[in-house]
Parts: C-alpha cells; structure tokens; sequence
C-alpha cells in the first residue's frame, strides 16, 4: 500500500513511523510512506496556507489553493483521500479494514480552525479518532496509518493475529495469561492448562462477552442494533 500525507508538521512522523511494525512494513515494501509538507504548494514568498474566516470569528481556516494543488498533483487512479477532523465519522476497526482495501491513500491533516469548505469536494472519508481537542491532524494520522498497515497482508507476520484482536468481531479481547502457571497467588485458569480446545475457546468466547459487556456495552448495543437491521457492524475505537 501506498500512503502520502499532507501536513504542516512532518518532522511529528519520524519517530513514530520508524518504529515496530511500521518500520519493518516499510523495509518489506509492505507499505511505501511519503509525508509531505503542504507548504510546499504555496506560491508567496511567506509560504501561507491559511487566511481570516470569511463572515468574521476567532482563528485561521486553511486555504483552498495549496490544497488542491497537492491532492491533484499526488492523485492516482485509485487514491483515495482521507480528511483528519473533528467532523468526521468515527474512526472504526471496519473503517481501518475498508482503507485497508485501497491500494493509495492520501492523508490531509487538519489544523487551525479547520478547511475551507470546497476542500471537501476531493474527500472520499472524513475520520475522527475521537471526542477530543488535538492540536492538529498529525497525531490522527499517524493512528490511522498504524491500525491500517497492520491489516495488510503479511505485516504481522501471522495473519491471524489481528483477527482475534479488539474490535475485530464487535467485542473487546478475551484474557490472555503466559508462564509461569502461578505468580504471587494469582493462577492461570485451569481451563487454559487443560489442553481440550474447544473447552478453550468456548471459555474465551465467554471471557470476551463479559469483559465487553462489563467495560464496552455500546458495542453490544451498536451490533445488536445492526444485526436487527440486517448489517453487520465491526466498531471499534482508537
């Protein structure tokens, strides 16, 4: 998968990219990253990307020509372009798999007090990682790069492993234990030391019902509200 970015922090990407998984999807080809400046579209000689709100108010909105100079200019046959804001749908484990399925996509992070209107006219999503004030769209992009490229084929290694993950199935994960068998008084349950895998699995499946109801009811509620109307819903949250 290929993935631009257009922001006006890129040095905010060199560390968290450069790490772990992401790190090793680049090295295998897995996933081809290029963040770009948005200033580098602009034509004066303050390099400016934002201006006054028409009809008055507080802050600065982002200009439509740099904008839409980058996007038509990193565009491809099968990009498609994702805006980062506080407006945008909830960002979702199925939204993560949807992107997932592209080959291109163009990352455009919000700042300031947001877009031009007609900026949107080129956006296919718009993606919110959640209910809360961020200084500008980087960080959000940077989440979203993560929960997609560990989608790809072969990033983790074991395909599965992000099948089983949080989130995947409209529930939050079973509990997990490794050695030793007892530590300071707390044991292992011994259904897990049984060696029977379907008494495993169906202890799991038990597990991540109650921890998803105890922690998570809306996910239950979300699913639930799907399935009576004949969808089927993978929420999650980052």
């Amino acid at each position: 998968m290929k993935v631009d970015v257009l922001t006006l922090f890129p040095a905010m990407f060199a560390g968290p990219m450069d790490e772990s998984i992401l790190k090793r999807a680049q090295e295998t080809g897995r996933l081809e990253l290029a963040v770009h400046n948005l200033r580098d579209w602009t034509h004066d000689r303050y390099r400016k990307v934002d201006d006054e709100p028409y009809g008055g108010g507080p802050g600065m909105v982002f200009k439509p020509e740099p904008i839409f100079e980058a996007i038509e200019e990193l565009t491809e046959d099968t990009t498609q372009v994702v805006m980062l804001c506080p407006q945008g749908e909830p960002f979702r484990q199925a939204k993560a798999k949807e992107l997932a399925g592209h080959g291109h996509l163009l990352l455009l992070c919000g700042s300031y007090e947001g877009f031009d209107e007609r900026i949107r006219s080129l956006v296919h999503h718009e993606l919110s990682i959640g209910d809360y004030v961020l200084t500008n769209g980087a960080l959000p992009a940077m989440v979203v790069i993560d929960a997609v490229t560990r989608l790809l084929p072969g990033v983790l290694g074991d395909d599965t492993s992000s099948a089983e993950e949080s989130f995947s199935e409209a529930s939050l994960e079973y509990p997990q234990y490794t050695r030793p068998a007892e530590y300071r008084g707390m044991k292992v349950p011994e259904v897990l030391l049984s060696g029977n895998h379907a008494a495993v699995e169906a202890w799991r499946r038990e597990q991540a019902a109650k921890r998803t109801a105890e922690r998570r009811p809306d996910l239950l509620k979300d699913n639930n509200e799907n399935l009576n109307d004949g969808t089927k819903n993978e929420p999650g949250t980052v």
